[in-house]
């Protein structure tokens, strides 16, 4: 079993997958979340499009995808990265949190989701 965890990296790397089609004040937060935490434009231009150069946060960004789908697609995803060896603890945690993402969203489009209220104020300050 691997040692893979949802951290930062691949939190951010999920909520840019998840709000590609957000509004730009969103993305650019986001994008400089992801620049923070190391990412570099490949990366970040990669997880917009749901992919990842990483096997095991390409998978996640996958399964945090597929809980928009159909419980179907979910549960053959999360197979998926089982098989890869994300475990099922980590796989329901990726679930949780592009829930709540999705959720979040939903409700707040324009709501920072992966970074702080704080952060993102003091970007928009200085953009």
């Amino acid at each position: 079993m691997s040692c893979f965890t949802l951290d930062a990296r691949v939190r951010v790397s999920i909520a840019l997958a998840l709000t590609a089609a957000s509004d730009r004040m969103l993305l650019r937060d986001l994008e400089a979340e992801a620049r923070r935490l190391g990412l570099c434009g490949a990366e970040i231009d990669a997880a917009r499009c749901g992919r990842s150069f990483d096997a095991l946060t390409a998978r996640a960004v996958a399964l945090a995808l597929a809980t928009r789908g159909s419980e179907g697609e979910r549960r053959a995803e999360r197979a998926r990265a089982v098989r890869l060896g994300i475990a099922d603890e980590v796989c329901r945690e990726i679930e949780g949190f592009a829930g709540d993402l999705t959720v979040s969203a939903a409700l707040a489009p324009d709501a920072p989701t992966c970074i702080s209220a704080g952060e993102a104020a003091r970007g928009r300050q200085h953009g």
